[in-house]
């Protein structure tokens, strides 16, 4: 079998990898076109090792070993992945990548004028302080207080 086929599989799985990343907005499409682009890596790296050691009469195959390597590093992170979008998606309803801007506690989205998303009359956040500027971020309170 020639090299040829092998490698453009493999990159057709890449650019649909690409698309997938550029063009979804959900984070969990986001994660199974990075698994694509990994899977295409993996092709690569299997058709290589053949070839090379068909050419070298080489009995070991370090393209095969990396592909087990990766296979692993990518379970883990899909796993890693996935427990941070469902932890996203509990926390804010939405796995809407452009809608998770901030993903901090306490940052509030911006409203459709831009201006912050409060709703109270006075302008006033939620927590209650009557500053004029931005609240400082909980760990600067935290050491505030302490």
């Amino acid at each position: 079998m020639h090299l040829v086929y092998p490698a453009v599989l493999a990159a057709l799985l890449f650019c649909t990898g690409i698309y997938g990343v550029l063009a979804r907005r959900n984070a969990i499409l986001v994660l199974m076109s990075v698994e694509l682009m990994l899977n295409a890596v993996n092709l690569n790296l299997v058709a290589f090792d053949v070839w090379l050691s068909r050419t070298a009469e080489e009995k070991l195959h370090s393209g095969q070993a990396l592909t087990l390597f990766t296979i692993a590093i990518a379970a883990a992170e899909i796993g890693i992945g996935l427990a941070i979008v469902l932890a996203v998606y509990r926390g804010r309803g939405t796995s809407d990548i452009d809608k998770l801007r901030d993903t901090a506690e306490g940052h509030e989205t911006d409203g459709p004028d831009g201006s912050g998303g409060s709703d109270s009359p006075g302008g006033s956040s939620p927590g209650g302080s009557d500053s004029d500027g931005p609240e400082p971020p909980a760990a600067e309170k935290a050491e505030a207080t302490a």
